[in-house]
């Protein structure tokens, strides 16, 4: 016969008994946001008039979340929150350290870009089909994954900011789309699914999913356990998602087809999550493994770069171009992975904050360019020189910029990358970086030569000046940051050097899930 009891039970062994401190907020509060202001566009779907009057001030609150984040953490060091007062690894953990509250606030500035450009880029079908809602879900998928302290978690944000991504490829439902939409969808779909297989093994073998509990485990289970197979079936899946070589060919396939300010978006965004996750995964969770598959990191980072670049080159249509423009970019990043240490992955951090800024600022760039010369191919377009002479000198910039020329803010990471690889010797690396921005600015050195020095070939109808402030803000505002920090690069420089530190000596990160040590 059960006795009842009235002896109390100690729950402090598995739970937060202290009330969570009102900074703690800050990990969580971006995508709760994100989430919240999607769920109320979807309620006022059929009010589109007020779509962009509530999105544009909620992008504007997560950038200002995203920068308290990034003060917090650069201040006090990396901060945890675990779901549900239970105890780590028990509970689902955020953790916000230097590496993912960068991302997130560059992130948070190119998501605030282009939902401006999207007042007069995005007609009233675009938005009847939902592109500010789908924007603002991405946006909590993306922001999710830099922020997450659980691996399986991380999968869980992909998958949120890959079903966002499929909305925002087919608005309009254009055959072009729809094409384009399937590519990304089957090779995306197959990465996701090797990604969910590690984390299946990753489960099997540590019994936890907790990224810093998997961290200080590592070490036990070397010689015991297939830590190399797991941790190239990882490089695989982030290799798809990230379009690097040799799976690259669904991105150029697919990035050209969507509205010009969604193509910026996944430019800028969608490609920096899969390299951040390789960062994550293989510098802090499998250090050791990934110095033994370095030289094939460092290959594929090579390939990756020169195919880009060549690839850039080779085409005449701007859309396409700048789609292997970013693909030679995620070859940067990754090369820095492969060299390792506190300098090759500060590089890999810093070029990854470059690109997202970059990247997005081109593709708007492009879109201004099209809509005034009322073409994408570099066969018709010439003449915007005249026509436009300040998208002319945003042209200078970004393209200075993203070919990694002085002194604008693609300089300092090339620079860091090949010191640091002809620091280890990695000479074949350095000349991969160099041959790439050569080929980068012969390819956006034609592209100024012919689309805007050039004399207009035929006549076209003068575009409508309407929205112009929509379309130019955004852009300005991006290649005021591309111009700031490459002629002020000290504290960029510095936080990615944490950054690095942080993520290449995990102690600071753990101690933050597992203040009094927990159970190991």
């Amino acid at each position: 016969m059960a006795v009842p009891t009235t002896a109390p039970i100690d729950l402090s062994a598995a739970m937060v008994m202290a009330p969570t401190a009102l900074a703690d907020w800050l990990v969580i509060a971006p995508m709760a946001l994100m989430i919240t202001l999607g769920a109320v566009l979807m309620m006022v779907r059929h009010r589109i008039w007020l779509h962009g009057w509530i999105a544009i001030p909620g992008l504007v609150a997560l950038v200002l979340m995203e920068g308290l984040l990034v003060y917090r953490v650069a201040v006090d060091g990396p901060f945890t929150m675990t779901a549900g007062r239970w105890l780590p690894p028990f509970g689902i953990s955020f953790t916000a350290d230097l590496m993912g509250s960068l991302l997130a606030l560059a992130s948070g500035l190119v998501a605030l870009a282009a939902g401006i450009y999207g007042l007069r880029d995005i007609d009233a079908t675009g938005r009847r089909y939902g592109f500010y809602p789908f924007l603002l879900l991405l946006m909590a998928g993306v922001t999710g994954a830099f922020l997450t302290g659980d691996i399986f978690n991380l999968y869980v944000w992909f998958e949120v900011l890959l079903i966002s991504s499929f909305g925002l490829l087919i608005l309009g439902s254009e055959r072009q789309q729809i094409d384009g939409a399937l590519k990304y969808a089957v090779l995306n779909l197959l990465g996701t699914t090797l990604f969910l297989i590690a984390v299946g093994y990753v489960y099997a073998i540590f019994g936890t999913l907790n990224m810093a509990d998997i961290a200080r485990q590592a070490n036990d289970y070397r010689g015991t356990a297939p830590l190399m197979t797991l941790s190239a079936l990882f490089i695989l899946a982030f290799a798809m998602k990230a379009a690097a070589f040799p799976v690259n060919f669904w991105l150029p396939a697919s990035y050209h087809t969507p509205r010009i300010v969604v193509s910026a978006l996944f430019g800028g965004l969608l490609t920096k999550v899969g390299v951040y996750a390789l960062m994550r995964v293989m510098v802090m969770l499998f250090p050791v493994e990934r110095e033994q598959l370095s030289f094939l990191l460092a290959i594929i980072a090579a390939l990756t770069m020169v195919i880009g670049a060549l690839g850039a080159l080779a085409q005449s249509d701007l859309r396409r171009m700048a789609g292997f423009a970013v693909i030679a970019g995620i070859g940067n990043i990754i090369a820095g992975v492969a060299i390792g240490g506190v300098p090759g992955v500060s590089g890999a951090i810093l070029y990854s904050l470059h690109s997202i800024i970059v990247m997005t600022a081109l593709y708007l760039l492009i879109g201004e360019a099209a809509r005034i010369g009322g073409s994408w191919s570099l066969q018709t377009l010439g003449g915007l020189y005249r026509d436009a002479p300040w998208i002319a000198a945003a042209a200078f910039v970004i393209f200075f910029a993203a070919a990694g020329l002085p002194p604008f803010s693609g300089l300092w990471p090339k620079i860091i990358l090949l010191k640091a690889a002809l620091d280890i010797g990695a000479w074949w690396l350095s000349a991969a970086i160099l041959i790439s921005a050569l080929i980068l600015t012969l390819t956006l050195g034609r592209v100024f030569l012919l689309a805007f020095w050039r004399p207009r070939i035929e006549p076209s109808a003068v575009p409508s000046a309407a929205g112009a402030l929509q379309r130019s803000a955004p852009l300005a505002g991006l290649v005021a940051i591309i111009v700031f920090f490459g002629i002020f690069p000290d504290l960029p420089v510095r936080l990615s050097q944490e950054a690095a530190a942080t993520l290449a000596d995990p102690r600071a990160y753990i101690q933050s899930v597992f203040p009094t040590g927990g159970a190991e």
